[in-house]
């Protein structure tokens, strides 16, 4: 693995990993990480990807890591970061696949980058906060309601309820516990205190991101996007997923009932063999 510090045009740090620095016989996978999270790629993938000839790559969300914080940052300002690492690393087109927050991140990049972004596979991906005939809250966990509508409120509002003390229970189901006991405990090893040495901005300005206007348009997303959600997810649930296959043309929805926001990550696998199928 290959970790470097890019220094951006507005002399932001961007901390970013490579798999296979200077491997052209690979094919790219932008990997975008879940919130809280460090932006490593999915360790758990590994053996696949070298199986497919897959070289990710990632970086830490401002605010997370090794990246400079940038407040009020949005889905496609996201894409502009990305666009940088790409063009540095002599990277004309690629695929894209994001967890959870991370999955609406892959979308805002595809949409930035059009027919640069060859595939996108997303697991559990949020829709826009004003996604027309949307009930963006219905059925959400407690605890996540509380802490998105203390963003919805402002940063400095977040910001205040993430340094108060208040609790965060997912609520994970028995199938996403039986799935972190397994290889995906990796998750484990870049969530929480450990991914903002430098405090709670990745988490705030993640969240803040999600509940205003990305920036760009979903529906200009011209590559073809597998959207993978579980049924008993009530973190981000299944209906953000309808709305999405619904408003991306190129869009293939994949329901699975029974799983919920980590227990849908299996089926990356069947996933990464999608992308590099549809990539050539």
């Amino acid at each position: 693995m290959n970790e470097t510090d890019f220094r951006l045009p507005d002399g932001r740090t961007l901390h970013v990993y490579d798999t296979a620095p200077g491997d052209d016989g690979r094919l790219p996978v932008f990997w975008h990480h879940g919130t809280p999270n460090l932006g490593t790629p999915p360790e758990p993938l590994f053996e696949a990807g070298d199986r497919l000839g897959i070289r990710w790559l990632s970086f830490d969300r401002p605010g997370y890591g090794g990246s400079t914080a940038a407040p009020g940052r949005t889905i496609a300002s996201v894409a502009a970061d990305l666009t940088t690492v790409a063009d540095a690393l002599g990277l004309g087109r690629f695929a894209l696949m994001g967890y959870s927050g991370g999955g609406s991140y892959a979308l805002g990049a595809a949409a930035v980058l059009g027919d640069r972004v060859e595939a996108v596979v997303t697991f559990a991906a949020i829709a826009p906060y004003d996604a027309s005939g949307l009930d963006w809250y219905d059925g959400m966990i407690p605890s996540g309601l509380v802490s998105l509508r203390a963003a919805a409120a402002g940063r400095e509002a977040k910001l205040a309820h993430e340094t108060s003390g208040a609790g965060y229970d997912p609520e994970f189901t028995a199938r996403d516990l039986a799935m972190l006991d397994g290889p995906w405990g990796w998750l484990g090893s870049v969530a929480g205190d450990e991914s903002m040495p430098d405090g709670p901005d990745g988490l705030v300005d993640d969240d803040c991101s999600y509940v205003v206007p990305w920036d760009c348009d979903p529906a200009t997303i011209t590559a073809p996007t597998l959207l993978c959600h579980g049924e008993d997810d009530r973190i981000i649930p299944c209906a953000h997923a309808r709305w999405l296959a619904g408003h991306i043309p190129a869009a293939t929805l994949s329901l699975h009932p029974g799983d919920s926001h980590v227990s849908v990550l299996g089926h990356a696998v069947p996933a990464l063999e999608r992308i590099r199928a549809q990539a050539g």
